[in-house]
């Protein structure tokens, strides 16, 4: 449901119009940031890299490697219930064309319609169910995202951009997002645009790094579309890399792969990942077409290398997968444009770097005789002059010199605020005299004059007093860099030294997070810090005592059933326990606290550790989803079987399953080894 009755900012060409208004979405909320810093080391650890693969996507794969997302926090604070949500949208429309962009996620453009088939040429629905699936857990499927930092989904692809209406000297109007990416330290903008008459949606990318240093930089726009019995993905190319999830990285042909055809959607029996290796010289572009020809065409001008397919294949996984995070909305798949050949890599950004793109998003009209041919030079020949016409390359490098002159316009009419990091981010860096972006086309609100025009002034306000030479009261956000370092223990005060402690953790400098935190904890640290931040240093301690014992590093709530194997790693795990115990007593009602320590409870060989934690916790809280998993978990390693598959049978809904978790058909199998798994608990990728 559209409500049109905001804003209409119509140009001066009838035929293309900009309209900001509402949709009304199917949608769970978001729900609060989890309290708990991220300084495990939790990301995907690199994938095998096996035969036929260069030497150069080798080393690009581990360039760049971070262990996990801090200062970011977890969105995790979702469940499965939803309600009707009105959302801000930006609507751009010609005769050809009606696209929906919510700024207020992740600048997602929802739908693009093609208005002459009136079909959606991207996986669209009136649902929103966040799942766990990005670098901060929340995701929902749909659309065409913008992703930018690590591997993965991005930190803010379910966090509002700023946005606004930016009108040129020319009379032409785009809508512009952009925002401060935490993990890197740049400002990325992306400008959207839809020409009067034009068969294509224009949006174009840049990312500007104001560091003295190289950043590593990943960049990939993912666009979901329709997977139909006709569906096929075509690219210039005729090899890729591909990974299905359970084996190497390898130089692969999709179209001889285990003897099918896996550039037809419906022939994948499993998730798998194709990289296409499209040779130099070649014009950059991915379609996905339908039995009749129709369906998205993904171009870009050179800077945006890399093309890939993602299928979740045809197993009941994948089905459970899809059904899971889009509800009755059927079946969809992804192509993507990247800056590197493969999503494992990291390319340099240089110091200073400014860079910019153009892509671009159409119905390719194809004919389905030649795009569908078993001939796949054919086919791709076919779809290359298709889209020459469609949009040819040399116009596409125009879009771009042309849009370069409009970069630094000052937005018009202001549609949404995003987070003010960019503006504390833009006083730190004056307090410490080092160069920032200038903001003239991106402007973040004056936080140095006016805090109260912060979005949520709660984050950044203790951090922008402790740059103006006051006290340090406590934070409940994060921060990381050696100047914000330096002022705390300049500080020196229980709650600096908890947050510097964090930071020293996050980057995985556990002896000194370890003396940090047993500051905070003795006497005089607890006399003068908070409840939660004396718990939180108590969680802290415990992971910094683990990470000591070398306990291999892996994701929490993955292969829960590795146990310690010395001397050494058990004693630093009955330490360990002690301080979550006396964390999850401190705060009993922090759902992800209890889970946390309940899971390293169970991963460290004392389940009956984790249930007496259960019994502990409050009813609201053990009910939840994944504490009720975690207990039918421990009661399998006391071997009390029969009461953990009354639980699994009873029903265990886990909203913030991890994509890959299997953990409970794994468990089913071992309580239930005569029953077979049922559909609702089948995850597996593979």
């Amino acid at each position: 449901m559209t409500d049109s009755s905001r804003i209409d900012t119509t140009g001066t060409d009838s035929t293309s119009t900009l309209t900001v208004t509402t949709v009304t979405l199917d949608m769970a909320d978001l729900g609060p940031e989890s309290p708990l810093p991220v300084v495990s080391e939790e990301l995907d650890q690199p994938y095998k890299i096996g035969d036929g693969v260069p030497e150069e996507l080798r080393a690009a794969a581990d360039y760049g490697r971070v262990p996990n997302i801090f200062p970011y926090r977890m969105q995790d604070g979702y469940s499965r219930e939803r309600t009707p949500h009105e959302l801000t949208a930006v609507v751009l429309e010609n005769s050809s064309l009606r696209a929906v962009v919510l700024p207020g996620l992740g600048g997602r453009v929802w739908e693009l319609e093609d208005k002459r088939t009136h079909k959606q040429l991207l996986h669209t629905h009136g649902t929103v169910q966040f799942a766990n699936i990005a670098l901060r857990k929340a995701w929902f499927a749909g659309g065409l995202e913008w992703n930018i930092g690590t591997r993965g989904h991005s930190p803010t692809t379910c966090s509002p951009l700023h946005s606004a209406i930016v009108r040129t000297p020319d009379g032409r109007q785009i809508l512009r997002m952009w925002e401060f990416e935490r993990l890197r330290e740049v400002v990325f903008q992306v400008d959207v645009w839809l020409p009067a008459g034009s068969d294509v949606l224009f949006a174009a990318v840049r990312i500007r790094n104001p560091n003295p240093d190289d950043v590593p930089m990943y960049w990939w726009s993912n666009a979901a579309v329709p997977e139909r019995e006709g569906t096929r993905v075509i690219a210039p190319a005729l090899e890729a890399y591909g990974s299905d999830y359970s084996n190497d990285i390898a130089r692969i042909r999709p179209t001889e792969l285990d003897g099918v055809d896996a550039t037809w959607l419906v022939n994948n029996s499993h998730a798998a990942d194709y990289f296409f290796d499209i040779a130099p010289g070649q014009r950059h572009w991915i379609v996905a077409a339908d039995h009749d020809g129709d369906g998205l065409a993904m171009l870009s001008t050179d800077r945006l290398r890399g093309k890939k397919l993602f299928v979740w294949g045809q197993g009941q996984g994948g089905q459970r997968w899809q059904e899971w995070l889009s509800p009755g909305a059927g079946p969809y798949a992804e192509i993507q444009a990247g800056l590197a050949q493969t999503q494992f890599e990291h390319v340099p950004m240089p110091a200073g770097a400014d860079w910019s793109w153009v892509e671009a998003y159409g119905n390719a009209q194809l004919d389905p005789n030649a795009s569908h041919s078993p001939d796949w030079d054919k086919a791709v020949a076919h779809a290359s002059a298709r889209l020459h016409e469609l949009l040819p390359e040399e116009a596409l490098e125009e879009a771009l010199a042309a849009h370069m002159q409009d970069t630094e316009l000052p937005p018009n009419e202001p549609v949404l605020e995003g987070s003010g990091w960019g503006s504390l981010e833009a006083v730190r860096r004056h307090h410490s005299r080092s160069d920032w972006i200038d903001e003239t086309g991106t402007p973040f609100p004056d936080a140095l004059e006016n805090p109260e025009v912060l979005e949520n002034p709660g984050e950044e306000v203790p951090w922008l007093r402790l740059l103006g030479g006051e006290g340090f009261d406590g934070a409940d956000s994060f921060v990381a860099g050696s100047d914000w370092e330096e002022l705390l223990a300049a500080d020196g005060g229980p709650e600096a030294l908890f947050h510097l402690a964090t930071m020293q953790h996050a980057r995985q400098d556990f002896d000194a997070a370890i003396v940090g935190y047993r500051e905070v904890l003795d006497p005089e640290g607890l006399a003068g810090s908070s409840v939660r931040t004396q718990a939180l240093a108590h969680r802290g301690l415990a992971l910094a005592l683990l990470a000591v014992a070398e306990k291999p590093a892996e994701k929490l709530a993955q292969n829960p059933n590795q146990k310690p194997n010395t001397r050494g790693e058990t004693a630093a795990a009955t330490n360990a326990l002690q301080e979550l115990e006396a964390a999850c007593r401190l705060e009993p009602e922090s759902l992800p606290l209890l889970a946390e320590a309940m899971t390293v409870c169970i991963r460290w060989n004392d389940p009956h550790s984790a249930l007496e934690l259960a019994s502990k916790a409050p009813e609201g809280i053990t009910q939840a989803g994944r504490i009720r998993f975690l207990s039918a978990l421990a009661l399998a390693d006391t071997g009390q079987a029969e009461a953990a598959a009354e639980i699994l049978r009873e029903g265990v809904e886990i909203p913030d399953l991890r994509e890959g978790e299997d953990s409970i058909a794994e468990l089913w199998q071992r309580v239930c080894p005569d029953e077979p798994v049922p559909a609702r608990y089948r995850f597996s990728m593979w």
